[in-house]
């Protein structure tokens, strides 16, 4: 099935009419879920095997971006899910079979949701605050705060990680233990705090976990704290960062389509001439096109790469923050563009550009952040620091 097949005309429509709605009422994207979940487009990642639609991860990408240009805040939510997918897909074609059973779930219409950033943790994936107690039967109890779990109100499986209290050599200096939470277990309960600039729809409300519960079969990985080369590492960062960025790439594609109309709408009253005419507004719009244009090649490039398994050594991190710096910048930039030459008018809350220029914003805060992001260039520049 194509993009058209499953995100058609009507839908995205439906979609889009909706997205002002949810972010005036601060609501989770109910409908657009389950309508996006009977169309098929939850299981689209996963293989034909598993009972999915079989795409790979460019044909995502691409899906992403369109669904982000009719509504960020639902394209944003349904990553997360998508992002899981995308890293036990990594997983099991490298052998790792523990990950098969998201695959699987996924198919059957369960929902998963990030679990991993924690408030303070600039270590990312190399550490964690939220502390793991492992059982004689091998399940896990984790405690700690994770925030902005996207999908807050509805997943059904919570992928997590935390830090192993106990782990000594007989653990081989792996104690970050990551597993997924069925939604059904003891300890664990959203906290409502989501009331932000933008991305409401998003839900991304924080989570307490107090001993809350993952059975042995559903841990999937032991880590080392600290960078490394394992393969989940990098499935999750490469899956993050790339689809990630096409929801970025998807709000400055609409952002750039709004400017270009609304520039044709207006005129100057001194000239009578149109402003798609006026040759400074010609200029902005241009420039803006040319960042987008030039987003619209690295982000195409880099996914293509990712699922070809493209061996670009140790700059692949390099690569990966570079993409999601790009995309995120790019879209403030355009954006800016576009509610610069539409007027005025589109200052007020109710102008979509406005709602744009807000999720935009959401940009600066994912991982990896800008401060992140440059450490890593400068170590892959100029080397470790000593």
């Amino acid at each position: 099935m194509t993009v058209e097949d499953v995100l058609n005309a009507e839908l995205l429509e439906r979609i889009g009419g909706r997205a002002a709605g949810y972010d005036e009422r601060n609501e989770f994207c109910h409908e657009d879920l389950e309508e996006l979940q009977e169309a098929g487009y939850l299981r689209a990642l996963v293989p034909t095997e598993h009972g999915g639609l079989g795409w790979d991860l460019p044909l995502l990408v691409e899906a992403q971006r369109l669904l982000a240009s009719y509504a960020p805040g639902t394209s944003l939510a349904v990553n997360m899910h998508q992002i899981w997918v995308s890293v036990a897909r990594q997983m099991v074609q490298l052998g790792h079979a523990e990950f098969d059973q998201v695959l699987t779930e996924a198919a059957q219409g369960h929902i998963f949701a990030f679990g991993i950033s924690e408030a303070g943790n600039d270590a990312v994936l190399f550490d964690s605050l939220t502390q793991a107690q492992v059982s004689e039967d091998g399940s896990v109890r984790f405690t700690g705060t994770k925030i902005f779990t996207t999908l807050a109100p509805v997943w059904t499986r919570l992928g997590l990680f935390g830090k192993d209290v106990d782990a000594g050599d007989e653990d081989g200096g792996t104690p970050l233990i990551f597993g997924f939470l069925p939604r059904e277990a003891p300890g664990w309960k959203t906290i409502e705090n989501w009331d932000t600039l933008g991305m409401r729809a998003t839900q991304s409300h924080a989570t307490e976990l107090q001993n809350a519960l993952v059975p042995a079969e559903r841990v999937v990985r032991r880590l080392p704290v600290g960078p490394n080369q394992d393969p989940l590492i990098f499935a999750i960062f490469s899956s993050f960062l790339t689809l990630i960025s096409a929801v970025y790439t998807g709000i400055g594609d609409r952002a750039l389509q709004l400017g270009v109309e609304n520039t044709a709408r207006r005129s100057a009253l001194s000239t009578g001439m149109s402003l798609d005419q006026d040759p400074d507004v010609r200029y902005k719009v241009a420039e803006a096109q040319l960042e987008q244009l030039a987003l619209d090649a690295q982000l195409r490039s880099i996914a293509v790469e990712v699922e070809a398994g493209a061996d670009h050594g140790s700059s692949w991190f390099a690569r990966l923050v570079t993409l999601r710096t790009s995309a995120t910048r790019t879209a403030r930039s355009v954006v800016d563009t576009a509610l610069s030459v539409s007027g005025g008018g589109h200052y007020h809350r109710t102008s979509e550009l406005s709602r744009l220029y807000r999720d935009a914003l959401a940009g600066i805060h994912h991982p990896s952040d800008d401060e992140s992001a440059h450490r890593t260039l400068a170590t892959y520049a100029l080397g470790p620091l000593p």
